[in-house]
């Protein structure tokens, strides 16, 4: 059947192409643009004029900022903007881009109205096809989170998916999710659209016009260099697209902006004898791995194979993206899943094969925000395919952080300080990216881990822990153990493993959690960030009391945890500084806010030839001892006494461990277990291994991994950032307040909004949550981002969750609003309203009941009880 089809596709190949059906927008001629003059400087000055440089453009000049200058190499909207196959998808995995992509679809259904130019925007919904159970699991998670944000979508029958859409074959499915209010639009139409109402409100636009490279004096901009002159300005948007990479490194002061682009391919057919409606559904066949959508009462079908082609490895070649070469033999496998979806298509006769470049990232998030290296340098690039769906948000996104110094939502996951230079690499990209554009329809299950560009960053101990069975995690390119995998386990079969439901690797870690409560664990957690912070007289100290919420005038050997607080109180860092000498300060933070937390430091510590900021992540070797005998194995190694009398709670001591000298033992865990973190000169990190094995085999040590952590510091109520604290959360959000030091004799930053917020309230909460009539081996697992329900009304979202072994329950961390039931809007949180709730977490559309603590359940952890026998009612909170 495809190859019959193939034969009349390759019969149309001198039909009229892609290039035509798009042209007629041109720009001013050779001519006219090279007599063009640029202003000689301007606030502002965008890279790309696609609809990502547009739509920031547009929002500039909405919230005020006038004096903006738009570059275009080409000509606006021909770049990936142009070859966008208009489908607008609101169904994303992480809740900042369904708000992304709502905003988007919002805001080109207006555009035409603002504009007066016709964005050929059509409300057409979308269903997304399931064809296997875990798939439908999948897709309920998402429909449950949509709902709870205000994007209508329901999970529906293959019959009803056959009466949205005929044509479909739908015998082969278990289900879908329509989603109504989904759309198309012309790409090009709406960047041009946003484009001119930005001109209007007076954004200079100038196409034809290249940008060399951009200037940088003591690390800000301060202009662009460009094929017709330079441009001063204070602030610059790479919105490059494929090309943000390349203008990144060719800075002054390089810039590292980690994507590639890959052949992205979709045909186009003439008109079904019966012309599709111009509202049919767009359909999404993750597991056949295509798109289908109408397109001129034919088809547009695309989608993303399993061996993409990466391009342009090598660099720059082309101004405007010319349609690239046909591929069908290529194509075949996506052509054959088409014709198995749509079988009356088979004699359709086919207008082009389209193969255009997708740019991806090596997470599959798109990246926006400052540079850490340059300040006013601002990126908007690596759609993975989604731009149409995200430019609007993204957008406006990037414009509240440029205008106001921050956006109105959590962007973390897309923060471009999430990278570092070491995902730079033009090799890791083109190998990651091969990895990344499949992904996009594989079915992603809970704690899954890329594959390419691993064993990039590791500790000295990784191959020692490696041959006794460590599986692995990556973090910010560093190789974590997840667990350790006993000799009699199937190991193939473990790690081809995938469930929503309870894990292979259950067992495995129980034994691991009980090890670290009965005896002792260690954990290699060398992939802490760490930094010293050193002066010649009291600069760091006053520097450090300035930046951080505690106070840290504690005596020489004491450690503080604290937070890095924004002017509005929320947490741009969690970690524990302990002092090592009077001027002399050690600070830990979580893996990857290696780049974030040194681009903040540096941004607010004052030039200061006495002050020194040192990263010494890669000096150190990082062994969490945890358990009640991990006393007995230190001071066996260090002939010294390591009990609370002599080595009190959060303290730090350079100690010698075995022959090792210089080591810095801290008398905490992160877990809230007894223990001690031993952090190792990387040279002497393999002797003091084998040491702390060899003498604590008669303690019953074993290794661990961060699996077990999890579950230990959850059941602990311990937050961690990235997960449950981030730059929106504030400490009396989540219960920290001892951790912040409002009267300690000086100002810091965020005080006065914590006293502010301390005076009127706070509008959320971080709650723990245990399950109540959850069946462990059963019932599907929380994992994050479900549902809360309090009183049968939406509350918030799980941040972090984990079984906990010692309540033989699942516990979750998440936070509470006060959503008010008139009006919608935000309403203090007290401790009383959380205490008097009944709440629900929602799993794929199943609501569990769970009873909310405020603290944690301190009474449970004296000994182990049946959690038949725990009285729930007891743990209502204080």
């Amino acid at each position: 059947m495809s190859y019959r089809l193939l034969s009349v596709v390759r019969r149309q190949r001198t039909g009229r192409g892609w290039q035509n059906w798009s042209s007629g927008r041109s720009g001013a001629s050779a001519a006219e643009a090279h007599s063009v003059t640029l202003p000689a400087q301007a606030q502002v000055v965008i890279c790309g004029g696609g609809i990502m440089g547009t739509s920031v453009a547009y929002h500039l000049s909405k919230m005020g900022w006038k004096d903006v200058v738009l570059l275009e190499q080409g000509r606006l909207a021909a770049g990936s903007t142009r070859f966008c196959a208009g489908i607008l998808s609101t169904a994303r995995h992480l809740t900042i881009e369904q708000k992304m992509a709502d905003y988007s679809n919002k805001l080109y259904h207006q555009l035409e109205q603002e504009t007066g130019i016709q964005t050929g925007y059509i409300r057409t919904g979308s269903v997304f096809l399931a064809q296997t159970q875990d798939r439908l699991i999948s897709l309920k998670r998402i429909n449950s989170r949509l709902n709870v944000i205000g994007i209508p979508s329901e999970i529906i029958s293959p019959k009803k998916v056959a009466e949205l859409h005929p044509l479909l074959n739908v015998h082969d499915l278990v289900g879908a999710m329509h989603v109504p209010e989904d759309a198309v639009v012309s790409s090009a139409d709406v960047a041009l659209a946003l484009a001119s109402a930005a001109s209007q409100n007076g954004v200079q636009i100038y196409d034809r016009t290249s940008i060399l490279h951009v200037m940088v004096k003591k690390g800000q901009v301060t202009g662009v260099e460009t094929d017709k002159g330079q441009i001063e300005c204070q602030y610059f948007v790479n919105c490059a697209g494929q090309w943000a990479y390349e203008l990144g490194l060719s800075n002054e002061e390089p810039v590292s902006i980690p994507l590639h682009a890959c052949e992205h391919f979709y045909l186009l057919t003439r008109p079904l004898e019966t012309p599709l409606r111009s509202n049919t559904p767009t359909i999404v066949d993750a597991d056949g791995r295509i798109y289908i959508r109408n397109w001129q009462g034919g088809i547009l079908s695309g989608g993303f194979e399993k061996n993409p082609k990466p391009i342009f490895t090598e660099g720059k070649n082309q101004l405007e993206i010319q349609n690239l070469q046909e591929d069908w033999d290529h194509f075949e496998p996506l052509l054959s899943s088409l014709l198995r979806r749509m079988p009356d298509l088979e004699t359709l006769e086919i207008l082009k094969l389209v193969n255009c470049p997708e740019t991806f990232t090596p997470d599959m998030r798109c990246i926006m925000g400052e540079s850490p290296s340059v300040q006013g340098y601002f990126v908007l690039a690596g759609m993975n395919s989604a731009g149409l769906s995200f430019g609007g948000g993204a957008g406006r996104y990037l414009a509240e952080w440029m205008v106001h110094g921050y956006p109105s939502e959590n962007i973390w996951e897309l923060d471009l300080k999430r990278f570092g230079a070491l995902q730079s690499s033009r090799t890791f990209l083109r190998h990651r990216v091969m990895e990344v554009m499949p992904l996009l329809y594989d079915l992603k299950v809970p704690r899954w881990d890329f594959q390419t560009g691993r064993q990039l960053r590791t500790s000295p101990l990784y191959d020692r822990l490696d041959a006794q069975g460590a599986r692995w995690m990556e973090k910010h390119g560093f190789e974590r153990p997840k667990y350790f995998v006993p000799p009699d386990k199937d190991l193939l079969a473990l790690e081809q493993s995938k469930t929503f439901y309870k894990p292979d690797w259950f067992d495995i870690v129980e034994s691991e959690v009980k090890c670290c409560k009965e005896a002792v664990c260690v954990i290699d957690m060398s992939s802490f960030t760490k930094f010293e912070i050193t002066s010649a007289g009291d600069q760091a100290l006053e520097v450090l009391q300035y930046l951080f919420s505690n106070d840290l005038d504690v005596p020489v050997g004491h450690i503080v945890h604290t937070g890095m607080l924004n002017q509005a109180g929320g947490y741009e860092n969690d970690c524990s500084i302990a002092r090592l000498g009077k001027r002399s300060f050690f600070m830990i933070s979580p893996t990857d806010q290696q780049v974030h937390c040194w681009a903040w430091l540096k941004k607010h510590m004052p030039e200061d030839s006495n002050l020194l900021l040192e990263d010494v992540t890669w000096k150190y070797t990082a062994l969490n001892l945890i358990g009640p005998r991990a006393v007995d194995v230190l001071s066996e190694l260090s002939y010294a006494p390591m009990t609370p009398d002599h080595f009190p709670s959060l303290f730090c001591k350079e100690m010698s461990v075995g022959y090792a000298n210089g080591i810095r033992v801290m008398s905490m865990t992160h877990t809230g277990e007894p223990g001690f973190m031993l952090y190792i000169p990387i040279e002497y990190a393999l002797h003091v291994y084998n040491e702390v094995m060899s003498v604590g085999q008669k303690y019953g040590i074993r290794n661990a991994g961060y699996y077990a952590l999890r579950s230990l510091r959850i059941e602990k109520f311990f937050a961690f950032w990235g997960q449950d604290l981030n730059t929106l959360t504030t400490p009396l959000e989540c219960g920290r307040e001892s951790r912040v030091k409002l009267e300690k004799g000086m100002d810091f930053i965020g005080r006065d909004a914590l006293l502010q917020q301390k005076q009127n309230g706070v509008y959320k909460r971080l709650t723990m949550f245990i399950l109540d009539d959850h069946d462990t081996d059963l019932d599907l697992w929380p994992w994050w981002g479900e549902p809360i329900y309090r009183n049968g009304q939406y509350a918030g979202k799980t941040t972090s969750s984990a079984y906990s072994y010692t309540l033989e329950r699942h516990v979750c961390l998440g936070f509470v609003h006060n959503f008010s039931e008139d009006t919608g809007e935000e309403q203090v949180v007290t401790a009383d309203f959380i205490n008097r709730g009944e709440y629900e977490i929602d799993i794929a559309g199943h609501r569990f009941q769970a009873k909310a603590k405020l603290y944690p359940v301190t009474s449970l952890f004296t000994h182990k009880r049946r959690k038949d026998d725990v009285e729930l009612s007891d743990l209502h909170g204080k």
